[in-house]
């Protein structure tokens, strides 16, 4: 009777371990990104082979209401994956409060589940936002990929470029068609990843704590095709560069572009297996 109770006992404890283990992860695009960013390179396909099963995607409505699609297979496994859909053009403050109704909203669904947070590009910061400012509820890490810690280059060129005097803005407007305006509708979102300017956004991000939780940055680097990311410079992309975080990411680097490629599921998913094996 006591080797069955202790059987028994050892059975349910497993059983507990097992479910406490269980983690959500959240997918956050970039700019001019949606959720068919990760499904279209290929990531999400090669997450689910290694045990992450797409959960559904989340979207917000101007109204602060949070909206569900589901995809109904995956809400049946541990380890779940949610893709967000985010207003991609506005500015960082903007993104994450809708960021953060969707997290509230996933807390409702899985309240003992510990939540990871993977962002590309800009999405990473306002992933790193909504973390700084306590949104993220049971939170175990955060990954960026590409993301523009320190700012880009880009942005400042976007800047000068929408910004001409009349006539010439009119001849810009006339000409450029939709692509300028979307230039002209995303400035806030420059002036806000030009740079840590002292002022900034960024920088008050860059300079307030960080929870104690793991950081990896997925750098974009150089191989011998391919010369890297034309985007956000490498050293940008290194959260060991962001004063409040010196030392404290793991650094991973990838010999591809900007953009998402299948590949970066192959090492998504084997870091999150290193999570889970801790």
């Amino acid at each position: 009777m006591k080797k069955l109770m202790g059987l028994l006992l050892a059975l349910f404890i497993l059983g507990f371990n097992g479910a406490a283990r269980a983690d959500i992860l959240v997918l956050v695009h970039g700019y001019l990104g949606d959720p068919g960013s990760w499904e279209e390179s290929g990531m999400v396909s090669v997450l689910e082979s290694n045990g992450w099963y797409r959960a559904g995607i989340v979207s917000t409505d101007p109204g602060g209401g949070v909206h569900l699609l589901p995809a109904p297979a995956g809400q049946k496994q541990a380890n779940k994956v949610y893709i967000t859909a985010l207003p991609s053009i506005a500015p960082l403050q903007f993104q994450a409060n809708h960021l953060q109704l969707i997290l509230a909203f996933l807390k409702q669904r899985h309240p003992e589940e510990s939540f990871i947070l993977a962002g590309h590009s800009v999405g990473g910061v306002v992933a790193r936002l909504a973390l700084v400012q306590g949104a993220v509820p049971n939170p175990k890490a955060l990954i960026t990929i590409a993301s523009p810690h320190l700012g880009t280059p880009r942005a400042g060129q976007a800047l000068d470029f929408t910004d001409a005097p009349w006539p010439i803005e009119v001849v810009k407007d006339i000409f450029g068609g939709p692509p300028y305006s979307t230039l002209k509708s995303s400035r806030s979102l420059y002036q806000d990843i030009s740079g840590p300017w002292p002022g900034t956004l960024l920088y008050w991000l860059n300079n307030t704590p960080h929870p104690d939780i793991q950081y990896i940055s997925i750098l974009r680097g150089h191989s011998f095709m391919i010369w890297g990311d034309s985007v956000v410079p490498t050293g940008s992309q290194d959260m060991n560069n962001i004063p409040k975080l010196r030392g404290k990411s793991v650094v991973y680097t990838t010999g591809t572009g900007h953009s998402l490629v299948a590949a970066d599921g192959f090492l998504l998913s084997e870091i999150l297996k290193s999570f889970q094996a801790n």
